[in-house]
């Protein structure tokens, strides 16, 4: 339950990145356009012959402003539209179209709801706003993300949805606008009643931040560079950016919620304010003099550190990732780097972080910013602004101490601990590590069983392709003598079979899981080769060889051919696997008619995508695996009609699926059909009943179960 939550909130913070990656092109027209325009600025750099009211390019700076004050003005349906696309697995356009709709429909509810009740004055001062032109409650981004989620929670259920054949014009995705049109209806009304009260907390909540002074600051800090690995960051900081829990403020007569709409509109009117507000910059300026100055000088250490031999090298890897984070705030390369080899310096990096913001609070530095805290942001809403209004000349001076602390404290803790920064291990890779590199390590340490796989399959550098049949892993290798059969059964597969370069790894019905398993870990594995071939593995999954079982038959089940056609047994069946009963026991049917029925009361467990093979349960709780055809998974379900859906009840005797024999016989090694009981228990003991000629329906197997 906690990774599924988990794994959630990582794909939310994932939907917001679309939305948040606007910002900076907004706050770029803003920040120049409002700067330029500033009357102050104009004066103090003489400028206003050139840029003043009147000239061209005034009125070209004017159109840039207000071309990025509309985004930030229009965040919450952008968020609306943005993380519905985000969060949605399929058909985006559709997810994005259905957020806009229900977006308009659910603020077009509340304001109708507002006009019921007596109108916005009937409501306390500042409950209300104009949404897109709609007078609705002021519920910013937190509106756009209540319904982003919630449309993509709907779309991802009902864009497949089929409706009865009158109605079914509007099925599929057109169904999706539909219903979220009609559900966020509801939602409007019964948000009329309780977003008051969920104001009531914001604002509550808000006020304990602001009043918890410079130790919020900091711990804010330090709780948005923790949450960085996690992917969480985003979840953490954005209502402080976009909701009233980042303060409140009147700008211009309009009450403005969110520390960074603050900013913005206070960028936007500037010639009405002494100085940008620092109970919202807060929340933004610390960034600024650890990536800046700060990681440079941790860069600066891990070079200065580095064996002799690889300091070119290291060098320039190092050189480029200090000036990302100088010019544009992007600190991965630094950041993950510490994480992916001394996670302790990371945990340092945090607290100095968390003081960073406490000092530029401390300092009433007011400089915002878009997306992060580089050397571009503080030129456009720092110096252009002027000190007067963000008091900027204290982050270099802030900076300036940052990078001889980091550069001298990394310095000693990587020579003190030895620490393998880049290019301080003879034998190994020069490189700075990125988040997808943390991600594999930490997803390797969580699916061991995948790793097992990809390590005795001879590595991921040795795996062509992977795919799956009812039972078996199928997968084409470079080099078949790096592939390690112990290995694979010590994960649970009953048997391996190698056929040139192709390998099949017998685990049973469950085989889906364990492909789509080994295919999220290849996607961040290394790609390197693995030899294990010298290694002693532990056979986890070999077979062991209990005694038959003994004593009094207490039940005996008697199992039905699906099949009608000619009875064997099952080592006459011409697939290796079957013969040597890797998935189970029973007999194999040469069919002569395609009809395959159920063998007894008892339910569908499965239905395999390419329709060849069907998992069956029996109401006596025996495990069935009927298997038409031999390899006829790459018929890829042509030839094939199935009659029966997964967890269908089903009478012995019910029709199951249809077979095209001549079509198979053509295109298949075998039309010989194994039916087994894949599941036996030490109790239980399977006897064939039929040899020959065998129709439908009649005895062909018996499963005795012992005292």
């Amino acid at each position: 339950m906690k990774d599924k939550i988990f794994g959630v909130l990582q794909r939310v913070g994932r939907s917001f990145m679309l939305p948040i990656a606007l910002l900076p092109v907004a706050g770029l027209l803003l920040g120049i356009g409002g700067s330029f325009t500033n009357a102050t600025m104009l004066e103090t750099y003489h400028l206003t012959s050139v840029l003043g009211p009147g000239t061209v390019g005034n009125a070209i700076l004017t159109v840039m402003s207000d071309a990025g004050n509309i985004v930030f003005a229009n965040l919450p349906i952008i968020f609306a539209i943005g993380v519905a696309i985000g969060m949605a697995k399929k058909e985006k356009e559709v997810a994005a179209l259905a957020g806009a709709i229900a977006f308009l429909i659910m603020h077009a509810s509340i304001g109708a709801m507002i006009t019921i009740h007596g109108g916005p004055e009937a409501l306390l001062e500042g409950a209300t706003t104009s949404v897109c032109g709609i007078t609705s409650l002021q519920m910013g981004v937190f509106g756009g993300m209540i319904v982003g989620l919630g449309v993509a929670a709907l779309h991802n259920r009902f864009y497949k949805i089929q409706l009865p054949q009158v109605l079914s014009f509007f099925g599929g995705t057109r169904f999706v606008p539909i219903i979220s049109g009609l559900t966020y209806t509801v939602v409007g009304i019964a948000m009329f009643f309780v977003w008051p009260f969920v104001q009531q907390g914001i604002a509550a909540v808000g006020g304990i931040v602001m009043e918890s002074g410079y130790a919020g600051t900091w711990i804010y800090g330090i709780m948005e560079r923790l949450l960085i690995p996690f992917g969480l960051h985003h979840v953490f900081y954005l209502p402080f950016w976009q909701t009233s829990l980042g303060g409140t403020l009147e700008v211009n007569g309009q009450l403005i919620e969110g520390a960074q709409n603050i900013f913005f509109a206070q960028l936007g009117a500037q010639d009405t304010i002494s100085h940008f507000a620092v109970s919202a910059t807060r929340f933004m300026s610390g960034k600024f003099p650890f990536m800046i100055l700060g990681l440079p000088g941790a860069a600066l250490a891990m070079y200065r550190t580095a064996l002799p031999e690889k300091k070119k090298e290291v060098g320039g890897l190092l050189l480029s990732a200090a000036l990302t984070s100088m010019l544009t705030g992007i600190t991965e390369p630094i950041e993950f780097t510490f994480l992916f080899v001394a996670p302790a310096l990371y945990g340092i990096h945090c607290i100095f972080a968390g003081a960073s913001y406490m000092l530029m609070h401390i300092l009433g530095v007011g400089v915002g910013m878009t997306f992060s805290g580089g050397i571009i942001d503080l030129i456009l809403f720092g110096v252009l602004p002027g000190n007067k209004l963000t008091s900027w000349v204290w982050i270099p001076v802030v900076g300036v101490g940052y990078f001889v602390v980091y550069y001298f404290l990394f310095t000693f803790l990587i020579k003190k601990f030895d620490l393998k920064t880049p290019g301080r291990d003879a034998d190994e890779e020069v490189k700075l590590y990125r988040r997808a590199d943390y991600n594999a390590k930490k997803e390797s340490m969580g699916d061991q069983t995948s790793e097992k796989i990809c390590n005795g399959l001879g590595g991921k550098a040795n795996i062509s392709d992977v795919d799956c049949c009812a039972t078996r892993l199928r997968v084409t290798v470079h080099k078949s003598e790096l592939v390690n059969d112990a290995m694979l059964k010590s994960t649970g597969a009953s048997g391996v079979v190698h056929k040139g370069n192709g390998v099949q790894v017998i685990y049973g019905p469950h085989v889906t899981v364990i492909k789509s398993n080994l295919e999220d870990y290849l996607e961040t594995a290394p790609n390197v080769e693995y030899n294990g071939a010298d290694e002693t593995v532990a056979d986890e999954a070999a077979a062991q060889t209990s005694a038959e079982p003994t004593g009094e038959v207490v039940k005996t089940v008697v199992l039905g051919s699906p099949i009608s056609g000619v009875a064997a047994d099952l080592a006459e069946t011409p697939d290796e696997v079957f013969a040597q009963k890797m998935m189970g026991d029973g007999a194999v049917v040469t069919p002569n008619d395609g009809k395959v029925v159920a063998p007894a009361d008892g339910t569908v467990v499965f239905v395999f995508d390419t329709k060849h093979a069907i998992g069956f349960k029996t109401d006596d709780d025996v495990a069935m695996l009927l298997h038409f055809g031999i390899d006829t998974v790459k018929l890829k379900g042509e030839g094939f009609n199935v009659h029966v859906t997964n967890g269908q009840k089903v009478k012995k005797g019910d029709l199951l699926m249809e077979a095209d024999l001549d079509y198979i016989s053509k295109n298949a090694p075998s039309i010989a059909t194994p039916v087994l009981c894949t599941e036996l228990k030490g109790n239980q003991k399977l006897r064939r009943l039929a040899d020959g000629e065998i129709k439908a329906g009649e005895d062909l197997l018996a499963v005795d179960f012992y005292e």
